[in-house]
């Protein structure tokens, strides 16, 4: 019997590695050896190799723009690659995909392959932009193939010009992972469960449970949302919201002002008795389950797992119409897609699901279903598997 082909999958640091494409390599495994490589991250690659069944090689990256360690990784990578002579190198990530792809084009590896999974340098003004758009489409040059992982992503850079079609292919149904609709089961919570959470944040049985997950910045919708909350509560006192995720301000060291919410937003969040932040948490599904509607209306995504979440467990969404989004979620049938920054149509499709009460577990099992046939992970999976055995 032939040995397999070698794999080997990069990211810029190993939390991506661990959550971006956890499951991935050990499916893949099955038919290739896989090889994961990424900053060593202070054991964490280590950890992402025992779980995933992998051999890892560590090659330190940076996220920001450092030229003298990019090219350091590059030429370790390039090293990395002539030693293990891989039949595919597929990279994520910006920084992993620039330094990977040069790296794997001077060392001759047959197949190159890089996702794209969101362009965040499109929020990016001036010489610094022009910087990056030089390197993206050196990135798509370098490598033979480019996976927008959604169909939206792949028309913005076919606009921006960083590439040809014929070097551009979404995989199934779009996504880097897919999710994993065993973990994401209604099913897992109790009744019981739910129960002592709403009454440990203060949820009433007859409130209408609107839900956020992601972080709290402009760039996620805040201030819009909370205004067009702050005008439905006026009417309906038997509504709550509840914000999941890391609450950033103005001023602090974590955020750029640029992203902050308005400090009229921040203030109406602290004194509203019916907002409820939560702040990060590492299982976000036992809040998914207490709401009866995600709403997220960001001005930009790649593929969000927050709206697949949701679907998952049974959740209609309101949206931005924004690539990613506005592909999971099919207007009326698992929920409602609205333009971004738009207060006044938010705040009439958040009106729409209050009016409409709680969803009833038929409409739910539909939601979920779409999520299912569309995005579980053993479908992302085999998109994957077969593209790589058609190279």
């Amino acid at each position: 019997m032939s040995a397999k082909k070698k794999l080997i999958r990069i990211t810029t640091i190993p939390q991506s590695l661990r959550t971006l494409l956890k499951g991935q390599p050990k499916f893949m495994s099955s038919h290739f050896e896989v090889i994961g490589v990424s900053s060593h991250g202070a054991g964490m690659l280590d950890d992402v190799g025992k779980a995933e069944g992998i051999n890892v090689i560590p090659v330190e990256m940076t996220r920001n723009i450092t030229p003298i360690k990019d090219l350091k990784a590059a030429w370790q990578l390039y090293k990395v690659f002539k030693r293990e002579k891989p039949f595919i190198v597929h990279t994520h990530t910006p920084k992993a995909g620039t330094v990977g792809m040069f790296a794997a084009f001077m060392a001759r590896v047959p197949n190159r392959l890089h996702t794209i999974a969101g362009l965040p340098l499109l929020e990016i003004k001036g010489k610094k932009r022009l910087l990056l758009d030089v390197v993206e489409k050196l990135t798509y040059r370098f490598a033979t193939k480019i996976y927008p992982n959604s169909f939206g992503l792949e028309e913005i850079i076919l606009k921006n010009n960083y590439t040809k079609k014929r070097k551009l292919k979404v995989l199934g149904n779009g996504s880097s992972n897919g999710i994993d609709t065993n973990h994401f089961d209604p099913k897992l919570i109790s009744d019981a469960d739910i129960a002592q959470l709403k009454q440990d944040l203060g949820i009433d049985e007859k409130d209408f449970v609107y839900v956020f997950v992601g972080r709290v910045v402009k760039d996620k919708g805040i201030n819009e949302m909370v205004t067009a909350f702050k005008e439905i509560v006026k009417e309906h006192t038997d509504v709550k919201l509840v914000l999941v995720g890391p609450f950033e301000m103005s001023g602090e060291n974590e955020i750029m002002d640029s992203d902050a919410l308005l400090p009229e937003t921040t203030e109406y969040i602290k004194v509203s008795k019916q907002i409820m932040t939560v702040g990060f948490q590492k299982d976000v599904r036992p809040y998914f389950s207490i709401s009866d509607c995600l709403v997220f209306p960001s001005y930009r995504e790649g593929f969000p797992n927050v709206v697949m979440q949701a679907g998952a467990l049974g959740l209609p969404a309101i949206v931005s119409d924004i690539n990613g989004c506005n592909e999971i979620i099919i207007e009326g049938e698992n929920g409602t897609i609205i333009p971004p920054k738009n207060v006044p149509l938010l705040q009439k499709a958040m009106i729409k699901y209050l009016l409409k009460g709680k969803i009833g577990k038929p409409e739910k099992g539909i939601i979920r279903s779409m999520i299912e046939d569309r995005y579980s992970q053993p479908v992302m999976w085999e998109a994957i598997l077969q593209e790589y055995q058609k190279l």
